[in-house]
C-alpha cells in the first residue's frame, strides 16, 4: 500500500458517498486509475464494506454502555463459550479481547436502563465463566471518527 492507496482510504473514510470523479480529484489521480486502485483495495479486502453512520438516539439507542467482563476460569472451553455467545448479541457492536484487568471490553447499545437491565440478566448473566462484569454509562461524547490517522 502506497500513499496514494493511504489518500484514498481516508477520503472514502471521510465520505463514503464521494463519487470516483470527486475522489480522483481529492487525491489527484486521473478517474480511471483511480478506480483501478479501488477495485484492488477491494478485492484485497482492504475496504471490508460500506456502510451509513445513523444517530443512536434518533433510530432509539440512546444509551452507549462499555462493559468490561472477567473470565474465571480462562479455560479454551470458556472463552470459546463466551465469545460464541457474544458474537450474536445484536446489542454488542464491539467486543475486543483486552489486556490488563478486564478480558474483555464490549461496547453496548440500548434504548434504555430497562433494556440494559434486561440485556445483563438476560443475555450476560446465563454466560457461564463471567467472573466480574464493571459497567461505565456514556454521558457524553467528545470525539467519535472513523477516519484512520494519516502515516507512512
Amino acid at each position: 500500500m502506497d500513499i496514494k492507496d493511504r489518500q484514498i482510504l481516508r477520503a472514502l473514510q471521510q465520505n463514503g458517498r464521494i463519487t470516483n470523479q470527486e475522489l480522483a480529484s481529492k487525491v489527484n489521480l486521473s478517474p480511471s486509475p483511480c478506480l483501478r486502485r479501488l477495485r484492488i483495495l477491494e478485492e484485497s479486502g482492504t475496504i471490508r464494506g460500506y456502510s451509513a453512520e445513523v444517530d443512536a438516539k434518533a433510530y432509539g439507542l440512546p444509551v452507549m454502555v462499555f462493559i468490561r467482563i472477567h473470565l474465571n476460569p480462562h479455560t479454551k472451553e470458556v472463552v470459546s463459550n463466551f465469545e460464541r455467545k457474544i458474537k450474536v448479541l445484536d446489542e454488542v457492536l464491539e467486543c475486543h479481547l483486552m489486556t490488563g484487568p478486564a478480558d474483555y471490553l464490549l461496547r453496548v447499545m440500548v434504548a434504555g436502563l430497562d433494556a440494559y437491565e434486561d440485556f445483563i440478566r438476560g443475555k450476560i448473566h446465563p454466560i457461564n465463566g463471567i467472573s466480574s462484569i464493571d459497567t461505565s454509562f456514556v454521558y457524553g461524547t467528545v470525539k467519535k471518527t472513523s477516519v484512520f490517522p494519516a502515516c507512512g
